[in-house]
């Protein structure tokens, strides 16, 4: 179990699988020796019926043989709409309709182009990749495309912020919290709370996020130099984080108290 000496542990496993996932996306989308082009119309005659060559879908411009799993991708099954194409948006969108399983992901959000990676991740490690399709995302050459160059453009900023995130969470875990129709709300701080194993428990406080409409409940560290100081600064206050311009304190909670409640 990782603790908060886990800090600089996890966040370097974090950059650590950044960099490994920004390798094997220059991998899967860079030059490769041995695979084979299809054009769509070449594709969709991979659906699975009787008399076709196969059972092949595109995700990203990538092809994979989805045969081993046929019991999904045949036709008449549940995801069998994916089958012979490229429906890269709709495993994000879930609209399984004709005008939402298109290869289109250019208004897709950061963390929607990381559903999409997960998505890649998956049929790398279950499926046999056999090639690509040319059209938005490889050209008749095999070679990226410029809108595929911005897909992993895209995954690498969600990466980063998934890193950022990853660190903010660390330093500001989330509280525990509940509510009760009958004894109203309730905020607590635990060694484990927001799902973050460390050795302080602190103290709740509201985190005033720059865009966002409502603060949250985080735990504060109260000991110590605070998370930001750098080993040159001034002598700290040995009051952790308490003094950080975006924290807040509940009103009637008790400064230094772990949980603070909030009766109807």
């Amino acid at each position: 179990m990782l603790r908060l000496g886990g800090c600089g542990l996890l966040l370097g496993l974090a950059v650590a699988a950044a960099a490994v996932m920004a390798a094997r996306l220059m991998g899967w989308w860079g030059p490769r020796a041995g695979f084979r082009l299809f054009v769509p119309e070449e594709l969709a005659r991979y659906r699975g019926g009787p008399g076709d060559p196969g059972l092949y879908l595109a995700l990203l411009g990538r092809v994979y043989d989805v045969s081993s799993g046929r019991r999904h991708y045949e036709p008449g099954a549940h995801y069998s709409s994916f089958a012979g194409r490229d429906a890269s948006r709709a495993f994000v969108t879930g609209d399984y309709s004709e005008a939402g399983l298109v290869d289109d992901v250019s208004d897709l959000s950061f963390s929607e182009m990381l559903t999409l990676q997960n998505w890649l991740l998956f049929y790398e490690k279950n499926y046999v990749f056999v090639g690509r399709v040319t059209g938005r995302f490889y050209r008749e050459d095999g070679l990226p495309t410029p809108e595929l160059m911005q897909v992993e453009a895209m995954i690498t900023k969600g990466l980063e912020a998934n890193k950022q995130e990853l660190k903010e969470k660390q330093k500001f875990p989330p509280c525990n919290a509940e509510w009760s129709s009958t004894r109203g709300s309730r905020f607590w701080c635990s060694l484990e709370s927001g799902g973050v194993s460390r050795d302080w428990t602190g103290v709740p406080r509201k985190l005033y996020k720059p865009g966002a409409k409502e603060p949250h409940c985080v735990c504060v560290r109260t000991t110590g130099p605070p998370s930001d100081q750098t080993p040159d600064s001034s002598p700290h206050k040995n009051r952790g984080d308490l003094d950080h311009p975006n924290l807040g304190e509940y009103t009637g909670c008790p400064p230094l108290a772990i949980t603070c409640s909030f009766p109807l």
